[in-house]
């Protein structure tokens, strides 16, 4: 146990790693575990309070913590996490683009704004992410992007077309980025089925929020399983790369 716990610290020790949507669960979860790992964490997310406080909580148990309020909906703000990043440590060797949200809906209530938000946010924020660390990793000649799409980004159901497209097109994305990436980059993407979060609370639809809502309850893993997926794909040796795992409840469907 001790041996594999050192080959965990070994790979993910100093390394740089920025987590946007870093004040949700699963943000928060990947941050504290990449930082008992030995990893410097650089937060991004809207609200500061939250960010200070799991820094603060981070630094307290013997790690290391930087933050910026990020909304990734501004390409300028991803710019200037990245060059947070790279002006404190002097590099940055892993950009997780965490960030989103699903106000889903069925197509007949017409929510366009909830369906530009969702572009905006899970489509849009991905690419300004890509855009902001992918000049950084040439110049370096090393990096890793890891996405968060969904299960929901493999089979789409009613009620979720909007959702469901976004995070098809991360997946999509991270796939023709891969391919262009050559052999210095490394691109994976992590596929949650229900996860023990908030995110009911972005749907404006009340049924789908309740129903959702008690789904979540009965079945959802912990936000630390998800975090753990992701530590497995940054703790490869840099010639290898894992490009995409699908983690769900076994009980889901």
């Amino acid at each position: 146990m001790s041996y594999e716990k050192n080959v965990f610290v070994s790979e993910i020790k100093d390394k740089v790693i920025i987590i946007t949507g870093a004040n949700s669960e699963i943000g928060e979860a990947t941050a504290l575990l990449l930082a008992e790992r030995g990893a410097k964490i650089v937060l991004g997310a809207h609200r500061v309070e939250r960010l200070e406080a799991l820094a603060e909580s981070i630094v307290n148990r013997g790690g290391e913590a930087i933050y910026a309020s990020t909304d990734v909906q501004r390409s300028e703000d991803l710019s200037s996490l990245v060059r947070l990043a790279t002006e404190r440590y002097g590099k940055l060797d892993v950009f997780i683009n965490n960030t989103g949200i699903m106000p889903i809906s069925p197509l007949d209530e017409l929510r366009i704004e909830d369906w530009n938000v969702m572009i905006d946010i899970n489509m849009k924020g991905v690419l300004y992410g890509i855009a902001a660390a992918l000049p950084v990793f040439r110049k370096q000649g090393f990096g890793h992007i890891v996405n968060t799409s969904s299960t929901a980004g493999h089979k789409t159901g009613q009620n979720q077309s909007v959702y469901s497209g976004t995070k098809f097109t991360v997946r999509a994305i991270s796939e023709g980025l891969r391919q262009e990436a050559g052999d210095q980059l490394r691109v994976s993407v992590i596929s949650p089925g229900i996860v023990r979060t908030n995110f009911t609370e972005s749907i404006t639809n009340k049924e789908m929020r309740d129903r959702l809502a008690n789904i979540r309850d009965e079945l959802a893993m912990p936000p630390d399983a998800v975090a753990r997926a992701i530590a497995f794909v940054i703790e490869q040796p840099a010639d290898i790369a894992v490009n995409e795992i699908v983690i769900r409840p076994t009980a889901q469907v």
